[in-house]
């Protein structure tokens, strides 16, 4: 069942977080819907501008409807991750995506809500909702990178949304894309989320770049013959305290980018004789499901499925 984020963020707010996992192929697409079945939890498949070149847009498009047919039991949202305002507007105009992220924060304050604006606009006429960012996060997303941490200041933020009327708001605090995210300890600012729930009570919050970089997923890989040195993600631990303070979707994508590499690694070093595309693939479905099913305990959405379900059909 195709839901919005906004629905699911009603059921989900100062209880738990939705796990929002990218994907970019057949076999990320049914270990990550069985995963979350097999765990019940509801979720959201995110469909980057990266992606959607990769595969192509309406290959991708397919599969989630194809999902939807295959896995009945499923609550899930379609979303873009970091779109531009031409993909924004594409995927508003598709009848797939039941939510689209518009990334101005690269911008400056106003421009930046003078896009989401015209975003928001497109996106309710037809039903669909919207998430925005404020801030700026370190790293390499996509097209977009930055070299330092630009938080998201409480006041701006507040002003930000009013003026914009967007439904969910990414908020920087100290997390960072890719699989390098801290030197030494990890400093999440909390106090920022702290702020911003008071200005913005009950309003939708998002962390970007929250995966946790399992060091147990490095190892192996570079015991396979990989070279991925320093690498490290955030506390998972601190999942459900950010959930308390309003975040209600936690974006995870370099995590499962790390299992399929451990197990594409593995797999052809102990089956060197194997050619056959499809051998690597039955091993990485489940295993994916697997660490899918694991991460949404974390985040505290494993087994609020069924409850879920029941409060989107009154």
């Amino acid at each position: 069942m195709i839901v919005t984020t906004k629905e699911l963020f009603q059921q989900a707010y100062g209880k738990y977080a939705i796990g929002a996992y990218n994907i970019n192929n057949l076999e990320q697409t049914m270990g990550l819907f069985k995963g979350n079945v097999e765990s019940k939890a509801p979720f959201i498949v995110q469909l980057s501008k990266g992606a959607r070149s990769y595969s192509h847009k309406l290959m991708l498009e397919m599969m989630m409807t194809t999902a939807d047919k295959i896995f009945p039991d499923a609550v899930f949202a379609v979303h873009l991750d970091h779109g531009d305002e031409e993909t924004c507007m594409d995927c508003i105009a598709s009848g797939v995506y039941s939510s689209v992220m518009i990334d101005a924060s690269h911008y400056s304050f106003e421009k930046n809500i003078e896009i989401t604006k015209r975003v928001v606009d497109a996106a309710h006429a037809k039903g669909i909702v919207v998430e925005a960012e404020l801030g700026q996060l370190k790293g390499v997303e996509e097209d977009v990178s930055a070299d330092e941490h630009v938080y998201t200041q409480p006041e701006e933020a507040e002003t930000f949304v009013k003026q914009t009327g967007c439904d969910s708001l990414a908020c920087a605090i100290g997390t960072s894309h890719g699989a390098f995210k801290f030197k030494g300890d990890q400093k999440l600012r909390f106090d920022i989320l702290e702020k911003i729930q008071k200005l913005l009570p009950g309003f939708p919050l998002v962390m970007h770049g929250s995966s946790s970089v399992p060091q147990d997923e490095v190892a192996r890989i570079n015991a396979a013959g990989g070279a991925i040195k320093g690498a490290s993600g955030v506390d998972a631990s601190q999942f459900l305290g950010a959930a308390k303070l309003g975040v209600t979707k936690i974006n995870i994508d370099t995590d499962g980018r790390l299992v399929w590499c451990r197990v594409h690694r593995e797999f052809f070093r102990d089956h060197p004789e194997k050619f056959d595309l499809r051998d690597p693939g039955k091993v990485f479905i489940p295993e994916y499901a697997k660490f899918i099913a694991a991460k949404n305990v974390l985040l505290g959405s494993a087994g609020q499925v069924d409850a879920c379900r029941a409060a989107l059909k009154k």
